[in-house]
């Protein structure tokens, strides 16, 4: 695509929790655990609160259009906070000052005075309805010309466990928000920049590491497009893919409604009408059960309801999306019927029962009373309306599904979500503390470094700063282990064993320390690190494995075995000579099961075949 031409614009929200001791309004650890350790639980129903000038935020109204009973699990490591059954302890200093250094290294202006404010979030994930965030610092640089808006500090949702049961571990983590301008003009740019960030981040040393802890927001639009935010983004390496999906979306979204305008397609008679009746006898399972099924017809919309918009995705997922909301579980259209148990001849009596012509779409979506079903078909001439709009793309909030496709969440926010928290005092940031933030190495110098100092390849280095280890290899450089060795180790012989089933993240970084230092002392070699980290892995001690599979034998021990193995072979060095070394070698390696490094069975062997061939002469 020529992303130029189509007007692409995008800005990116990073969402990085941070690791602090302690939560960001209670002194709970940040300590993520099993849903099946709860020790309690509880119920809330949330409604939307309106603002300071009477308002209800319109992303708030659509989630309140179905009744929801949400349920929590609580924890010996949560409190009445994050119940909302207690007020906030103040901010959490901590993550405070991370988040000052972090808006430093971009070059910001941190706000004066940091004042929290609430943000009114009523689908299940805060016990409050809202979430607490404060503005940190506003207008820093990135490397493509572009600039980060604004820095927050806020705490995270609660973890969704399934459907409307949540997770109370994760709520209140604290967590970053970091928001781009709309500077980013082609998939790949917008991939780049979340990189750049997440090395930025990752910088600190104080960011949690792995999946969920870090999660991207894209802003995108196209021209006579909208603005879509698409939500959640876990894998940075779907960025890209995300981005072009949404603009093929757009794309197909105002080739649709041309088609629709060439039609002269219409929504105006569109009513629903009961046609339970007419499925009797239908060998459909969804239908079968259903109390109520009604139907709308959609004037010119045949062909283009089942049409693809995104991969795994047609125009008629997008009307499904809306109905949802109402509680039913989707729709059937006859773009993709007969299908699913419904029969040629019941779409036939379908059509003629809803005086459908042939160019017309029928919807049916089958619900437990007609009070859901009417809702769930107003939904769906709303979203029909919307595609043969001026506006065929509306502003809205959507979550990615796999592979990088998205559904619609809901309205994108507006002001009216916000508004201030009342029970948190405000924050002072003076000139003495902003000067006396130190700002840390980036990680991409620091590669640059290792490669230098260490002379480590300069992508291997970069592997090793991005590493979640990294703290490990500083430690053991300080503890005058190789680099090397502890970098191959950490980036080869660690990958290579997860690839193979073994559970490398039992391993604590005091076993890998006691392994390297065995090593350097020569007390194992370094080719029986693979098989002492198994070991390890498999709930051996690090002394136990060292004593397993690689056994002290010393100099004189050595020489003893290598003169024994050269003798039963003697025929064997004495017609290969120097050529023997190799076979020697690996039978050697086996018999002292790793306990001696290669080097220095080599140098005595070496010595023995030199020997047994001088001999022979």
């Amino acid at each position: 695509m020529d992303y130029n031409a189509l007007g692409l614009v995008a800005g990116i929200e990073i969402h990085q929790q941070l690791d602090t001791k302690e939560k960001l309004f209670c002194h709970c650890p940040t300590k993520l655990r099993e849903a099946g350790e709860h020790s309690g639980e509880f119920f809330r129903f949330l409604r939307a609160t309106e603002s300071e000038m009477g308002e209800i935020d319109r992303a708030a109204k659509e989630e309140m259009k179905r009744d929801r009973k949400f349920q929590y699990y609580t924890y010996d490591t949560t409190c009445l906070v994050e119940n909302d059954e207690e007020p906030p302890a103040p901010l959490n200093d901590e993550a405070l000052s991370v988040c000052l250094t972090i808006g430093k290294m971009f070059g910001m202006t941190a706000i004066p005075q940091i004042h929290v404010m609430r943000k009114l979030v009523i689908d299940g994930s805060n016990t409050s309805g809202f979430q607490r965030t404060a503005l940190v610092a506003v207008k820093g640089a990135l490397p493509n010309g572009g600039e980060i808006e604004t820095i927050c500090l806020e705490e995270e949702a609660a973890q969704r466990v399934k459907d409307d049961l949540f997770s109370l571990d994760r709520l209140g983590i604290p967590l970053i928000e970091i928001t781009t301008s709309p500077c980013m003009h082609t998939p790949e740019e917008v991939q780049k920049v979340a990189e750049y960030i997440g090395m930025v981040l990752r910088s600190t040393g104080k960011v949690k590491r792995g999946i969920g802890t870090i999660r991207q927001d894209v802003n995108i639009s196209i021209a006579s497009g909208a603005r879509v935010e698409i939500k959640g983004v876990q894998e940075l390496d779907l960025i890209a893919e995300v981005v072009k999906r949404e603009v093929q979306r757009q794309q197909a979204l105002l080739a649709i409604r041309d088609e629709l305008m060439k039609r002269n397609a219409s929504v105006a008679h569109a009513t629903s009408q009961d046609v339970t009746g007419l499925f009797k006898e239908t060998k459909s399972a969804v239908l079968k059960k259903a109390k109520r099924i009604s139907a709308i017809n959609l004037k010119g919309f045949a062909g283009l309801v089942g049409r693809e918009i995104q991969p795994g995705r047609r125009l008629g997922s997008e009307m499904s999306d809306y109905a949802k909301k109402c509680g039913v579980g989707g729709i059937f259209h006859t773009d993709e019927l007969p299908a699913y148990g419904v029969t040629a001849e019941e779409v036939t009596m379908l059509r003629s029962h809803m005086h459908a012509e042939e160019q017309d779409c029928v919807i049916i979506v089958s619900g437990t009373n007609e009070k859901q079903a009417v809702c769930a078909l107003n939904q769906v001439i709303i979203r029909a309306g919307i595609a043969l709009s001026d506006t065929p793309v509306p502003e809205e909030t959507r979550k990615m599904l796999e592979e990088g496709s998205t559904a619609y969440m809901r309205p994108l926010p507006g002001a009216a979500r916000m508004y201030p928290e009342t029970d948190v005092l405000p924050v002072i940031i003076g000139e003495e503390r902003w000067n006396a933030i130190i700002l840390p190495e980036l990680l991409t110098h620091k590669a640059e470094r290792y490669a230098k100092d260490y002379a480590i390849d300069l992508n291997y280095a970069l592997q090793l700063a991005a590493s979640d280890k990294l703290p490990l290899f500083e430690r053991a450089v300080n503890e005058k282990i190789k680099p090397k060795l502890a970098a191959f180790t950490i980036l080869s012989t660690a990958t290579e064993l997860r690839r193979d089933g073994v559970d490398i993240r039992a391993v604590s970084d005091e076993s890998y320390l006691a392994i390297w230092h065995a090593v350097e002392n020569g007390r194992a070699a370094k080719e029986a690190i693979p098989d002492l980290l198994r070991s390890i892995a498999a709930g051996s001690t690090a002394e136990a494995a060292l004593a397993q599979l690689a056994p002290a034998i010393s100099r004189a021990e050595l020489e003893t075995v290598i003169k024994k193995i050269i003798a039963t072979r003697s025929d064997f060095v004495k017609e290969k000579g120097k050529a023997a070394l190799g076979p020697i070698m690996g039978i050697v390696m086996e018999e002292v099961r790793g306990s001696v490094d290669g080097k220095l069975v080599s140098e005595i062997l070496r010595k023995e075949i030199d020997a047994a061939v001088a001999d022979k002469n």
